[in-house]
């Protein structure tokens, strides 16, 4: 992941995991943003964390581009210890 990028606490939005699939190595978990219904795929959590539908992670965006208000996006899960889970590219 990329070190540089520092998403505040309070940047981030709180989101419930609906889906899960556990490999060896890896988990995919879907979260979903309570208000807007929108969810986000994130293929490659760690397996060591345990994480079930219905827990509650966090998310962060960091725009990319000259146009902050719309486009590309880095997305971050992050758990409630403030790790750093995964990163997503929306487009």
């Amino acid at each position: 992941m990329d070190a540089d990028v520092e998403i505040l606490e309070t940047d981030r939005f709180d989101c419930l995991v609906v889906n899960v699939i556990k490999t060896m190595t890896f988990q995919g978990v879907t979260i979903e943003e309570p208000f807007s219904k929108g969810r986000v795929y994130f293929g490659k959590v760690p397996s060591e964390y345990d994480i079930e539908v219905g827990d509650v992670l966090f998310i962060g965006a960091k725009p990319l581009g000259e146009e902050k208000s719309h486009g590309s996006m880095e997305v971050y899960l992050y758990d409630d210890e403030d790790n750093k889970l995964d990163w997503t590219l929306i487009y």
